[in-house]
């Protein structure tokens, strides 16, 4: 059933069946999605005063998100590469969108409302182009956490991640968009459990952990509602499955599982063992990787997982290293051929108990030395706020 508004009352995620009342000469096509406020006001400058929306095809704009239209670009051409701190930046933003997008998806689905899947997959290619210019800045990004934001970074992470690991075994581009537009919309599921489930700060009993794991069946169902293509259900509905067969929700085992459904269920389970959590504090990236590697190839893929820690690094781009001068810095790069050794960024000094001027320094150039991996909280330090205010600006 459609209904009558005023142009005035016309918003972004509506959809106009047709034109009531209208002055002037101008055509307009009497049907289309209202993407953005500027759509709005532009149809107000062409003298439309009056309008029939569809509320059943109500979708998810990307209004609001920092005029993704203009500050993206679009990343199917070849795109060239730029340093990190000429990326950082746009990274932050985006990762910011990202993250806008996810909660307003969540919340339609939360609402029964339908999905506009083409604003996910357009973001997802442009998140993909960002680490086309330069991959380290988004994967910083995946060590940036807020507090009680862990259901939207998540699936946000295991996109960036995910891509990340595809392009590092040479995947095809196209095959890259499918895996992060999987990583992205993997736990969609999870808006349907409960709150006292999803967010208890304790371990789940044996009943909470069967209602938690259907939050693999609902995603699965409404990805088919929203017309997604087969081979990204698949892998959604596997990123809890395990080769041993003691995964859910089918217990599928060795082959039954594809390859794409081995490759998310690592970078899944990589991200939330990082992650702080209502219940626990993440580990070092260290611990999880040591964690995959023991858990293969019973449980995970050996070979993908040794290759996902060439991919993210002995100390991957984001976290945080002590040097042997007492002072903090977070790497910003790899060196392939000396993963010991890595490019970083100082900006804390231990000894003075202060901040510093961010400073890149290559590690295997320099008289420094790592001396171990740490953790911002072992210091006291929002390193989130100062990130956002010294490094991302």
């Amino acid at each position: 059933m459609f209904k009558t508004i005023t142009v005035d009352e016309l918003k972004p995620g509506m959809y106009v069946q047709e034109i009531l009342e209208q002055t002037g000469n101008v055509k307009i096509k009497n049907q289309g999605k209202v993407t953005s406020s500027a759509v709005v006001d532009r149809m107000k400058k062409q003298g439309i005063k009056v309008v029939a929306i569809d509320p059943s095809k109500e979708f998810i704009p990307l209004e609001g998100l920092g005029d993704a239209s203009e500050d993206l670009e679009e990343v199917r051409e070849p795109v060239e590469q730029v340093s990190f701190d000429n990326e950082v930046t746009k990274a932050k933003k985006i990762h910011d969108q990202g993250k806008g997008i996810q909660k307003r998806l969540l919340d339609s689905i939360a609402r029964g409302l339908p999905v506009d899947i083409s604003i996910p997959k357009e973001f997802t290619e442009h998140l993909v182009g960002s680490i086309d210019r330069n991959p380290n800045a988004l994967m910083c990004l995946t060590k940036i956490r807020e507090k009680d934001s862990y259901l939207l970074e998540h699936s946000l992470n295991v996109a960036v991640i995910l891509a990340n690991f595809a392009k590092f075994i040479n995947l095809d581009e196209d095959e890259v968009l499918e895996l992060a537009l999987s990583g992205f919309l993997h736990d969609i599921g999870k808006i349907k459990i409960p709150d006292e489930i999803l967010h208890k700060p304790g371990r789940l009993t044996d009943q909470e952990m069967v209602v938690m794991r259907d939050h693999v069946y609902y995603g699965i169902r409404t990805l088919n509602q929203m017309e997604i293509p087969e081979r990204i259900i698949r892998t959604v509905g596997e990123h809890h499955e395990r080769l041993d067969g003691y995964g859910y929700p089918d217990g599928a085992r060795g082959d039954e599982i594809s390859f794409f459904g081995r490759m998310i269920s690592i970078v899944d389970t990589y991200d939330a063992i990082t992650a702080d959590r209502c219940y626990k504090a993440g580990m070092p990236s260290q611990k999880a990787l040591k964690i995959l590697l023991q858990d293969s190839p019973e449980k995970y893929d050996r070979e993908l997982v040794q290759q996902f820690i060439k991919c993210v690094g002995i100390y991957p781009v984001g976290s945080l290293v002590k040097l042997n001068n007492e002072q903090v810095a977070m790497v910003v790069e790899q060196r392939d051929d000396q993963p010991l050794k890595p490019i970083v960024k100082i900006f804390y000094s231990i000894r003075g108990g202060h901040y510093m001027a961010p400073k890149t320094v290559d590690i295997s150039n320099s008289q420094y030395e790592i001396e171990k991996a740490v953790m911002a909280s072992e210091f006291g330090l929002d390193f989130n706020r100062f990130f956002s205010e010294k490094i991302a600006i």
